[in-house]
């Protein structure tokens, strides 16, 4: 069996390809990542085919002064250069695996040269997404920044790119619902949760008494931070503090000004450290409005924290609710401020909580679990094919 992957940048399908190439099957995989980064995950570089200029346009375009970049939405061009450049140096393989960013150009070859098309779809379907964000930045009179909503041009190709394909893959029972919504029918859906790696996201002793509630994420209103926001400073509790980890948006600045002084903003931090904000932490907590699949509820877990997520996160399929944590409606402060009063006042259960937590993800939710799913998958299917 031979696989081939497709990703502008790097996403989840890094340690796809990872656990491909430890078990022989990757034949290729062409990212917009340079080489020596693809190379930390254990990939030769014979097996790596990188094509930067997606890159050099992206963050080129990221350093413009504000008032330019609001001028063009790059988004379209940008996904245009990485499927072209692709669709030059995809081979023939068993499967294709690729983002919908690889359509049309590079699946539809892949598909000449006999591959069987899998889309990997982290997110919801693409027109549940706009539709859910739309009615948000409308709730609060918000105009989206150009990488907070797809360009209208990727919105037709994702859609076209779920009719043309073979399967979709998606990480969460919350995203395929939205693909049987829109009309993808169950058997071409294949559903594997995604992992952790707990060798990097691991729990440290916490060195204080302070409950400290961790979030760990994009600062937009997709993420929901205005609602954990909103529910944190409105609870008021003593000697607590809300912890906010992630790179800042222009949308958010008004709802920061309006909170300030009621949470601590530490920004981006390195992968490599988050074990250690993650164990300082009582709780973690995430109100996304749509998020497919939060990794981070993973690495949280991971590091020994009960957590507090919506049902449109992903937490439903590892998540056992007032087990490992509660799940949540989305927009509902009133609920997040329950929940989080419901751990202040009872510490001991919430440090049970999370040793229950760290259980649940340290056998079955690992990437090493992921890989062996979706090989038995791809066997399963090139079964189907006989």
């Amino acid at each position: 069996m031979k696989v081939a992957i497709g990703v502008p940048g790097k996403f989840h399908l890094f340690q796809l390809a990872e656990q491909l190439f430890k078990f022989g099957y990757l034949e290729q995989l062409i990212t917009s990542y340079p080489k020596f980064m693809v190379r930390k995950y254990g990939i030769p570089s014979e097996k790596i085919y990188s094509v930067p200029l997606k890159e050099v346009v992206q963050r080129g375009w990221l350093l413009l002064p504000r008032a330019l970049k609001k001028m063009y939405n790059p988004q379209n061009l940008i996904h245009e250069i990485f499927d072209w450049e692709a669709s030059l140096r995809v081979r023939a393989t068993d499967f294709f695996v690729g983002t919908p960013a690889t359509y049309p150009k590079t699946m539809q070859k892949a598909k000449k040269l006999g591959a069987t098309i899998i889309v990997e779809n982290g997110s919801a379907h693409t027109l549940y997404v706009m539709k859910i964000l739309r009615e948000e930045y409308d709730r609060f009179g918000i105009v989206p920044g150009v990488f907070q909503l797809s360009h209208e041009k990727l919105v037709e190709k994702d859609v076209l790119a779920y009719r043309d394909m073979d399967y979709v893959s998606v990480p969460s029972l919350f995203v395929k619902r939205t693909f049987l919504e829109y009309g993808i029918p169950e058997n071409k859906i294949i559903h594997i949760p995604y992992g952790v790696d707990l060798s990097e996201f691991r729990q440290v002793p916490k060195s204080d008494n302070v409950f400290r509630v961790i979030y760990v994420g994009g600062m937009t209103l997709q993420k929901g931070v205005h609602y954990l926001l909103k529910a944190f400073s409105q609870l008021n509790l003593p000697n607590s503090e809300l912890v906010l980890i992630g790179s800042m948006s222009e949308e958010m600045e008004p709802f920061f000004k309006r909170y300030e002084g009621s949470f601590t903003y530490k920004g981006h931090i390195s992968q490599s450290e988050l074990y250690k904000h993650y164990s300082q932490g009582s709780v973690f907590a995430i109100a996304s409005i749509q998020d497919g699949f939060g990794m981070v509820l993973l690495q949280a877990m991971a590091c020994g924290l009960p957590v507090i997520c919506t049902t449109n996160t992903g937490g439903e399929d590892i998540v056992r609710n007032g087990l490992d944590g509660f799940i949540i409606p989305i927009r509902s402060e009133n609920a997040i401020k329950e929940k989080l009063l419901y751990f202040y006042e009872n510490s001991d259960k919430a440090k049970e909580m999370g040793k229950s937590a760290k259980q649940r993800v340290s056998s079955g939710f690992t990437w090493d679990d992921y890989g062996k799913r979706m090989i038995a998958e791809y066997k399963r299917i090139l079964t189907l094919k006989k």
